[in-house]
């Protein structure tokens, strides 16, 4: 369900983009652009793997942020724009730079800042932020060399995703409105682009056109990089998860690896072929972002507490996706009055009772599972104590997850991020008092996480080199 069907969705919303940008920028109709970005990518995710995937992302995220911000300088210094300070002073601007959105106004305060910051970030599932922890972010750190590399390296990259990586893309999309002020100047700027792709999320891909012959092969290098590397990503990990977790599983158990070499590149193609089928039903980024969100609704809470509470199930997950689905394809289907926040919290409240109801009537887990999972992962929190009280316990001495410490270091974590973001924009805004406060957020909580981290580390690993038992367990966990 989501290495294969939500993966394709994703990929299908990503796709859209390289449409959006072969039609602006080549003329490209959108069968040739995605039969030129499918197969190119397809070749080289098949050809190497995973290791050719995290080898050359460095690379690609490096090339993509050069282009991105050439692309932001290019967009605020034509003549039309000014300058950054002109920019934001403009009248079709300054209305839209608030980081909060109006109070005063119920409309775009709760669905813009209410909506997601009390509900969205626990409640929806969505690739590359999904609560609970997701598949090929898992990947990534389960190949790093140690856990601590591993969690060191998710925060990395949510620092960069986060909290640099959009503020070149805002740049051009603000200079946008000043250049492009509504759909119709985009239309006779460019009559060629096909009617059915016309939106406002054309606007970043117009705004590249202004860009000098040597920059705009750069940025079109740095944009064809972000797409490999993102639809790399996501092949990678479904084609890991069609191999190892349906075929190897159901179909071949005793299928040899070159067999599964070939069933993961088989997979690689169809995926990439069912993703650019759906790619070529969608109109616009808005539409596939809300459809993904209103699918992944209900579902992430019960991500997060599979963790932390030991009656959740299999049966469980399936329920939570069955409801979450047939309540987008029911909003999908008809018109039911409601806005778009207004679905998702109706899909979030029938998902979690749905979900609530099947795993009170089902059978638990069977204890033998249990055991070998508590016996690997160690959680802990009250959701777990009456597995210990039946003596179900985590392998050797080192006792459960330390859940209060984990949940300060994870609050923390998100202050940096949120700080480094909002500082960022502040200073880009010309906001002096605001920047300083939001970088002071940050700076302050990075210094209170590192040695809170590290007493995490330590009450995690301490007790694991004292005996034999602990040592085993490591070895295992690195070796994965």
């Amino acid at each position: 369900y989501l290495g294969v069907f939500f993966n394709v969705m994703v990929m299908a919303a990503v796709t859209l983009a390289a449409i959006k940008i072969g039609g602006v920028l080549f003329g490209l109709s959108p069968v040739a652009t995605v039969a030129v970005a499918g197969t190119v990518t397809v070749a080289f995710s098949a050809a190497g793997g995973f290791r050719s995937v995290v080898l050359t992302d460095l690379v690609l995220f490096g090339v993509a942020m050069v282009g991105s911000v050439v692309a932001a300088w290019v967009s605020v210094t034509r003549p039309e724009v000014g300058g950054l300070r002109a920019l934001m002073s403009h009248s079709a601007v300054a209305d839209r730079l608030g980081l909060v959105p109006d109070l005063g106004d119920p409309e775009a305060f709760v669905p813009l800042f209410v909506v997601p910051l009390a509900v969205q970030w626990w409640a929806a599932w969505y690739p590359g932020s999904e609560p609970g922890g997701g598949g090929y972010v898992a990947q990534r750190m389960l190949a790093a060399r140690d856990e601590g590399h591993a969690i060191g390296a998710t925060m990395l990259f949510n620092a960069a995703h986060y909290a640099l990586r959009p503020w070149p893309w805002i740049l051009v999309a603000l200079a946008s409105l000043v250049v492009y002020p509504d759909l119709e100047a985009l239309r006779r700027a460019f009559p060629q682009v096909e009617a059915s792709v016309m939106g406002h999320d054309l606007a970043y891909p117009a705004m590249l056109t202004f860009l000098p012959a040597g920059w705009l092969g750069l940025v079109v290098g740095s944009l064809a990089a972000a797409y490999m590397s993102t639809i790399s990503s996501h092949l990678n990990w479904g084609a890991s998860y069609v191999t190892h977790d349906f075929y190897r599983r159901f179909l071949r158990p005793d299928a040899g690896e070159r067999e599964l070499v070939r069933v993961g590149r088989v997979a690689t193609v169809l995926l990439m072929v069912a993703a650019a089928l759906l790619a070529l039903r969608l109109e616009n980024a808005l539409q596939a972002f809300r459809l993904l969100l209103q699918i992944g609704a209900g579902t992430g809470l019960l991500f997060v507490l599979r963790w932390f509470w030991w009656r959740i199930s299999a049966w469980s997950e399936i329920a939570a996706m069955v409801v979450s689905f047939g309540v987008a394809l029911f909003f999908s289907s008809v018109d039911s009055g409601l806005a778009p926040w207004q679905e998702l919290l109706t899909g979030v409240g029938l998902t979690t009772a749905g979900w609530l109801a099947v795993t009170w009537l089902t059978r638990p887990t069977d204890r033998s599972k249990l055991a070998s999972f508590v016996a690997l992962v160690r959680p802990g929190g009250p959701g777990w104590r009456k597995l210990e009280a039946a003596g179900i316990q985590p392998a050797s001495d080192r006792g459960p997850w330390p859940v209060k410490a984990g949940l300060i270091c994870m609050a923390l974590g998100s202050a940096a991020i949120y700080g480094a973001l909002f500082a960022t924009g502040s200073w880009l805004y010309g906001n002096l008092i605001a920047a300083l406060w939001w970088s002071a957020l940050a700076v302050i909580s990075v210094t209170a996480l590192i040695p809170s981290w590290r007493r995490l580390n330590t009450a995690t690993d301490s007790n694991a080199a004292d005996t034999p038992t602990g040592r085993d367990d490591l070895d295992r966990r690195n070796d994965a």
